[in-house]
């Protein structure tokens, strides 16, 4: 996958954004929930390859590790629950996509609404 792929991919998630937040760094791309900006992913470059940074359920992070090259603990974030994916790796597309949509729902805002009560109760 590409890194405008990518993009593109997470920019059409309902609510979602990318940014570039550092001033000295206009590769580096966030992908964020645009109401609480929280991220749930950053595509990043180091050496010359493009990866990204994505939550993920820690059982999960674990056997996709095992199973893929391209996908590694998390550079620079918590390694239980985000998993860095390299972006020209043995990894399908349709997994990161995957990947990715996991992400965003893991990270998406919670909704708070009326105070509910249980069926019957007062």
């Amino acid at each position: 996958m590409t890194r405008e792929a990518w993009l593109e991919f997470c920019q059409s998630l309902e609510g979602a954004q990318t940014d570039c937040p550092f001033r000295l760094d206009e590769r580096t791309t966030v992908a964020r929930h645009s109401r609480s900006r929280k991220w749930f992913g950053i595509l990043m470059e180091k050496e010359g390859a493009s990866f990204i940074n994505l939550k993920c359920e820690p059982v999960e992070a674990a056997f996709l590790r095992g199973g893929f090259e391209g996908i590694q603990p998390a550079w620079h974030m918590n390694k239980d629950h985000w998993i860095t994916v390299l972006l020209d790796s043995d990894v399908p597309d349709a997994l990161i996509r995957s990947l990715t949509l996991g992400s965003y729902r893991l990270t998406a805002p919670v909704m708070r609404g009326p105070a509910r009560r249980e069926p019957g109760a007062g």
